[in-house]
């Protein structure tokens, strides 16, 4: 695809670098739409949720809803089911302890399905610059070896194979920079959404507890 005076490593490292950089933007466009549906979502089921009139009707929004923080409520309702039926080992034990359990567990799972793909990032941004580093010092090689055997090493001789080596530094710093990015802003961002649905596992736990104290 690239220059056919490079060597086959050199042409190797650039070709890798772009696949790189494609999976780079496309993580970064599919997470960047993935967290703005999360968003609009969840705001909506908040919305939704705290407007109902009881524990029922919120029940009612959260099946019909979507998101994190839907799929967090319907889990809450379902362990409040276990619990009030004693159904399986799950349910054993105190009450509070067994809703904190689930919910955590709930928001453990949700987090792993936010990161993913946040890893891939972190790899690329971490080894494409050894990837354009190597294809670089290997293409000088190259250069090198090709001046020895002419023995000219004018200008003109030197700065199409140096400048072609160089190439592979620029592209691996290009891929690296925007995967770096993305990942550090993933990264913030997940923790801003499991940090929102611990605060919604508590408020649902407080409101759950003090529906029961009163019969629910």
């Amino acid at each position: 695809m690239f220059s056919h005076s490079a060597s086959t490593a050199v042409n190797l490292a650039l070709n890798l670098l772009l696949l790189f950089s494609l999976i780079t933007w496309a993580l970064i466009f599919a997470k960047g739409w993935l967290q703005w549906q999360l968003r609009q979502q969840n705001d909506a089921f908040t919305r939704a949720f705290w407007q109902a009139s009881d524990l029922t009707a919120a029940e009612r929004s959260a099946q019909n809803a979507r998101g994190t923080l839907a799929e967090l409520a319907r889990h809450g309702f379902a362990t409040l089911r276990q619990l009030d039926q004693r159904a399986n080992l799950a349910a054993a034990g105190d009450r509070q302890m067994v809703m904190e359990r689930g919910l955590s567990q709930q928001v453990r799972k949700s987090q792993h399905k936010l990161e993913s793909g946040l890893m891939l990032l972190a790899s690329i941004g971490s080894t494409a610059p050894f990837v354009g580093l190597f294809g670089t010092v290997w293409g000088i090689m190259n250069a090198m070896e090709g001046i020895a055997q002419t023995g000219a090493a004018g200008l003109e001789v030197v700065a199409g194979p140096v400048g072609e080596a160089l190439l592979a530094t620029a592209l691996g710093i290009a891929a690296a920079i925007p995967a770096v990015l993305a990942y550090n802003y993933g990264v913030r961002v997940t923790r801003l959404s499991v940090a929102e649905m611990e605060r919604f596992a508590h408020d649902f736990m407080a409101l759950a507890c003090h529906a029961d104290a009163q019969g629910r």
